[in-house]
């Protein structure tokens, strides 16, 4: 704490300038939000969104501030959110030798493929991928977004090391396993619930204990279960709407390893994971306010979720 206090005191231009844009991005924010955050989401209970929606602005403010601070700055100001940043990463590259069979390893001649499925992108890619199927619900989407993303990795491999895969990672392992496992998985999770009924009684209405614990677990499931209906052929606008969708999807995505690679943050450090689970967080109201705007259901001056999304996205 006394470090950081030290670091503030001598504050750069570049900082004061930062700091100034956050009180902007705060004034902002709360003028477009002087109504109030409403959300359609209701389970497990509405002050939880509007928990997420606060910690959302916080992230928000917390961007625009590094936005306007020098890389190097930015690097070391890390250290005080996690003791072990703030030094440089060595580069990591999956493709430097993509044969499957290596016959001079005595020890494992399987060596390249058995490094690659123990790696943590693996679970990464399962679990990132059936959280992307609940929030969206559309397997063609799905498949879009994540052949999508391949591509992203290989228009970007120049920049990033770690993007530059081979050719057996890339389509069989994350394309045609990981990928796919995860969106199977996430699709048959949105059976469930859409085939389910939903008849919700009191807690204190339940006859027996059992029935009680049963009805405070179900609070943390939802109260109704709403198809996402996209057709993104249904005309040109719609076309673009579904379009901007996957984009912003892709340009989050994206941001997580421009970010690590920017920062200095490895893989295994826990703030990529916190990272993450807030903007799954994040994104399930987001994606809920924007279909159902698609749908005519909602109105786009009521998507404060949608709004904050987007305005973190930017930054």
């Amino acid at each position: 704490m006394a470090r950081f206090v030290i670091w503030l005191s001598d504050w750069s231009s570049w900082t004061r300038i930062g700091g100034r844009q956050v009180v902007y991005c705060l004034d902002k924010i709360g003028r477009d939000e002087s109504e109030g955050v409403c959300c359609i989401l209701i389970r497990p209970h509405p002050a939880i969104w509007r928990l997420v929606h606060g910690m959302a602005v916080i992230y928000l403010v917390a961007l625009t501030f590094l936005l306007f601070q020098k890389r190097d700055d930015a690097r070391q100001f890390m250290k005080y959110l996690h003791r072990d940043l703030g030094v440089e990463l060595p580069e990591r590259s999956y493709g430097a030798d993509c044969r499957i069979y290596v016959p001079e390893n005595p020890t494992c001649r399987f060596k390249n493929v058995y490094e690659t499925l123990f790696d943590e992108f693996v679970p990464a890619h399962i679990f990132g991928w059936w959280g992307k199927a609940i929030m969206i619900r559309n397997q063609p989407l799905l498949w879009v977004l994540s052949i999508g993303f391949e591509l992203m990795e290989l228009t970007f491999r120049h920049m990033l090391p770690n993007f530059n895969e081979c050719w057996w990672d890339s389509i069989i392992l994350d394309i045609l396993i990981c990928n796919w496992f995860g969106i199977w998985a996430g699709m048959h999770t949105v059976r469930y619930f859409d085939g389910r009924t939903y008849e919700w009684v009191g807690i204190s209405r339940q006859p027996n204990i059992i029935g009680k614990v049963k009805r405070t677990l179900g609070q943390f499931t939802p109260a109704q279960w709403d198809k996402d209906e996209w057709h993104p052929l249904l005309g040109p606008w719609r076309f673009i709407q579904v379009l901007y969708l996957c984009i912003a999807f892709l340009t989050v995505e994206l941001n997580t390893f421009f970010l690590k690679f920017c920062l200095w943050i490895p893989p295994r450090n826990p703030l990529v994971a916190y990272r993450l689970v807030l903007w799954w967080l994040i994104a399930i109201p987001t994606i809920r306010e924007y279909n159902s705007y698609l749908q005519d259901r909602y109105s786009l001056s009521s998507q404060t979720h949608a709004r904050a999304c987007m305005r973190v996205q930017i930054r």
